[in-house]
């Protein structure tokens, strides 16, 4: 958290982005995402899902991006900083579910994220979603399809590509 909050810093500031820790952690290959809040609301959120790149390295971009371009709110200002407080969510490998039948997803609401792709469709939901929502695994799917601009029974679907992955999860605490 603290490197998200020195990168949303130095770039508010017009400095350099803030050396990567001496932690083995920050050279992992691991994707992640940036959570922004202001008093318990969501202000932003972004995130790199795969793993080809340094912890450290998607920490930094993604708090900036999550400050600048998530499309759903205005970019933060320099004066919103100080209230805001920062999740990071690590992630590790998605991994395939099977779709509809006997073999339905088996989908463990609090600790699976989910990604749903039907050709240019992509929507993902982190773990921590459903468990704020209070969404069983049926709506938890089902919100993922609308994420991906799909219907909410698209993950019933073969053509629908459903996937799950973990996340751990670090926040600051609120004020």
């Amino acid at each position: 958290m603290q490197l998200a909050r020195d990168a949303l810093q130095a770039h508010f500031a017009g400095h350099a982005e803030p050396p990567l820790p001496d932690a083995p952690a920050a050279a992992l290959r691991r994707g992640a995402f940036v959570t922004l809040l202001r008093q318990g609301a969501l202000r932003g959120c972004i995130g790199h899902v795969a793993d080809d790149r340094p912890l450290g390295d998607v920490v930094r971009e993604m708090a900036v991006a999550a400050a600048l371009d998530d499309p759903r709110f205005p970019p933060v200002t320099p004066d919103e900083l100080p209230a805001l407080t920062i999740e990071v969510s690590v992630l590790t490998q998605p991994v395939r579910l099977a779709s509809a039948g006997p073999d339905a997803p088996r989908v463990v609401v609090g600790r699976d994220g989910l990604i749903v792709r039907r050709g240019q469709h992509i929507g993902l939901l982190l773990p921590q979603v459903a468990t704020e929502y209070h969404w069983g695994p049926e709506a938890f799917l089902a919100a993922t399809c609308r994420k991906a601009g799909l219907p909410p029974e698209a993950w019933r679907e073969p053509e629908t590509e459903l996937l799950a992955f973990q996340a751990d999860v670090f926040g600051e605490q609120q004020e």
